[in-house]
């Protein structure tokens, strides 16, 4: 049952209260010195793929996968988790006002922090106000630091802890991105997303 439970709100990748980490200009470019054309940040994107999670529970290792979409814009993001077998098991939406996340059969619960939501409902960490960048492989690295990942591979480690590697691109975009964590809540959580489309 916790589980079942687990899954639905696993799969409640979404965003909440979250600005893009681009500033004022909404785009950021990779460094000067890289051989790679210049990426910039889009505000509007919708996308699809699958997930799975490693964490503990008392000790035991526990693991979940699904599929999941994300569609955002400048000030909204709405993610749908899916079973293994493609049933809607949550809706995450995320706007100016806060978050809201609906399950199944049950009442639809709100906050205004997303990952305070997500944290109260899985009982451990997502980091879905994060991902809002780190799906287009822009993210703030430990020091403070703009960091732009670009092909073969890149890693970088977030201010808030989380291990981010972006080992498999499509068309200059990250298809695979593999997340680790020492948490509290869960032990080593390791969450990775295989994004399969875009638009």
């Amino acid at each position: 049952m916790r589980t079942c439970a687990l899954l639905l709100a696993l799969l409640t990748v979404g965003c909440a209260s979250v600005a893009p980490m681009t500033g004022n200009s909404g785009r950021a470019a990779i460094p000067a010195q890289s051989s790679q054309p210049p990426r910039t940040y889009v505000d509007n994107i919708d996308l699809a793929g699958r997930i799975s999670v490693r964490y503990q529970v008392n000790d035991k290792e526990e693991a979940l996968h699904g599929g999941f979409t994300w569609t955002q814009n400048r000030d909204r993001t709405q993610v749908t988790l899916l079973s293994p077998l493609g049933q809607v098991i949550a809706l995450i939406e995320v706007d100016p006002d806060g978050a809201t996340l609906k399950q199944g059969g049950q009442p639809s619960r709100q906050a205004s922090d997303v990952d305070a939501l997500v944290v109260a409902t899985l009982g451990w960490p997502l980091p879905i106000s994060g991902l809002r960048d780190w799906l287009q492989g822009f993210a703030i690295d430990a020091n403070g630091n703009r960091f732009v990942a670009q092909p073969p591979a890149a890693e970088v480690t977030t201010r808030d802890g989380w291990r981010i590697g972006y080992n498999t691109w499509q068309e200059m975009r990250p298809k695979r991105i593999d997340l680790d964590r020492r948490t509290t809540q869960a032990g080593d959580v390791s969450i990775r997303l295989v994004i399969d489309t875009w638009q």
